[in-house]
């Protein structure tokens, strides 16, 4: 049973239960499960209303994973999806200088680099790269690098440029065509 009023650790209970196989799977039931038990603190979430559980390293992940992976479900092949990374990403930048990375359970501190891998800017991939090479048990570093070349190469994701109304070159097109990264 879901709890009524989900916390920090709800969120990310929920989020160690589902695990990697849930987690970077397109699958129908579980976005509707996301929703059903945390749409409501997502939508908080994302009006600021949870800022304070920044000032922990589980509130930060937990708002993390909430403005970060549960949008991509919530709102899966809409431009909503990707409405919440610039803060997810200001969150993971302040986590990251306060160590919260060091005090969460590592299957889940890879988290707090997503935000940088779902960014189009440069050096924020940079950025994931490095922070993949220190936090490589976390599986993360080859991810990292498939990312950042894909941002190098097209200065944005190819893939949500349907999704974001965007034109697509037809470079992007023959990268998408050839099974090139898809989301």
């Amino acid at each position: 049973m879901a709890p009524t009023n989900p916390g920090p650790q709800d969120v990310i209970a929920f989020w160690r239960e589902a695990g990697p196989e849930k987690w970077f799977k397109k699958s129908d039931a579980f976005d509707r499960e996301i929703g059903e038990r945390f749409g409501a603190l997502h939508e908080a979430a994302s009006k600021g209303a949870l800022e304070d559980w920044a000032e922990t390293p589980d509130g930060a992940l937990a708002l993390i994973l909430l403005l970060d992976q549960f949008s991509r479900n919530l709102y899966r092949k809409r431009p909503e999806a990707f409405a919440t990374d610039p803060e997810a990403l200001r969150l993971a930048k302040e986590a990251l200088s306060k160590g919260y990375e060091n005090h969460v359970p590592a299957d889940v501190a890879k988290f707090f680099v997503m935000p940088f891998m779902h960014s189009e800017s440069l050096a924020e991939q940079d950025r994931c790269v490095a922070l993949s090479h220190r936090l490589d048990k976390a599986g993360t570093l080859s991810f990292a690098l498939e990312h950042r070349e894909i941002i190098r190469r097209f200065a944005r994701f190819p893939h949500r440029n349907a999704v974001l109304h965007r034109h697509t070159s037809p470079a992007e097109r023959r990268f998408l065509e050839d099974g090139g990264f898809s989301g």
